[in-house]
């Protein structure tokens, strides 16, 4: 088993800046992949950037050039930097572990809200 935990979330003004940041702990060794995905109400669940542990990382279209993910393997942790925040960023983020054999794992969720 793996436990996530997250923090970071919060409200910005549009055009603003957060870092959320996640730890996991439990079969570390069990996980390759590690990022965020992102809830808004009344939306499905979608990915917004992942990183591999070989640091191959992956994002949605909608946050490229904006968002970077990164990863402290020594501190089992992960990273979302957001910048340029926009309001249709707003929603719940989740991390997410996947293990080598595609085994998911969710955080509980950290709101984060823009205004304009």
């Amino acid at each position: 088993q793996v436990q996530l935990v997250e923090s970071g979330g919060g409200l910005v003004q549009a055009g603003g800046s957060l870092r959320l940041s996640c730890v996991a702990s439990g079969n570390i060794a069990s996980i390759n992949a590690m990022g965020w995905y992102r809830q808004a109400p009344g939306k499905l669940r979608e990915l917004v950037a992942t990183v591999t542990r070989a640091d191959s990382t992956n994002y949605a279209d909608s946050v490229k050039g904006r968002f970077t993910v990164s990863r402290d393997n020594a501190k089992n942790m992960v990273y979302l930097q957001m910048n340029s925040l926009k309001p249709e960023d707003t929603a719940v983020y989740y991390c997410n572990a996947e293990s080598w054999v595609k085994q998911n794992y969710w955080g509980q969720g950290t709101q984060v809200t823009v205004s304009s």
